[in-house]
């Protein structure tokens, strides 16, 4: 399969986003393995979204949530329920927009250059599975418009794996 990303113009976040929807569920079609296409996204959201420094999946196993498929650079591997934006959006079962990390409590430090961060958790049934962390280099880089889009996206991966 050949791919090449559509360029989307996030000036305009609800249409981008509504773009990425249909190029998620695309890309995504016929495959059910859940780290295939947690692979796949975190490599379509690094590509296409702007002011990204990190982009990657964290899986519950036990009471601790494991780095899964990311692009970026090295991350933590283990984050305990409860700690970082990661920790916390998955205690809180609700995602988490943090638009300056320096003034998280708690937060981890993978990567200094991170300024922002965006936390959306993976939830079946009320189940927690796991969450997707998006970071960027600038300050307030994430809104609420990107809360839906990214929500709208785990929509899309968990309609579309088995996990």
């Amino acid at each position: 399969m050949s791919y090449e990303s559509a360029r989307y113009d996030f000036s305009d976040k609800p249409v981008a986003y509504g773009q990425l929807a249909g190029e998620l569920r695309a890309l995504l079609a016929g495959e059910r393995d859940a780290i295939a296409n947690a692979a796949q996204m975190s490599a379509l959201l690094y590509d296409v979204l702007p002011e990204l420094n990190w982009v990657g999946f964290y899986f519950l196993k036990g009471t601790e949530l494991v780095v899964g498929p990311f692009q970026g650079k090295p991350a933590c591997v283990r984050i305990a329920l409860g700690k970082g934006v990661c920790g916390t959006a998955a205690q809180r079962r609700a995602s988490v927009v943090v638009p300056d990390v320096h003034a998280f409590p708690g937060h981890i430090a993978c990567d200094h250059a991170s300024q922002s961060e965006i936390v959306v958790p993976l939830l079946r049934g009320g189940r927690l599975l796991g969450v997707l962390d998006l970071d960027s280099p600038r300050k307030a880089r994430f809104d609420e418009e990107d809360r839906r889009g990214l929500e709208q996206a785990v929509a899309i991966y968990l309609e579309g794996s088995d996990a």
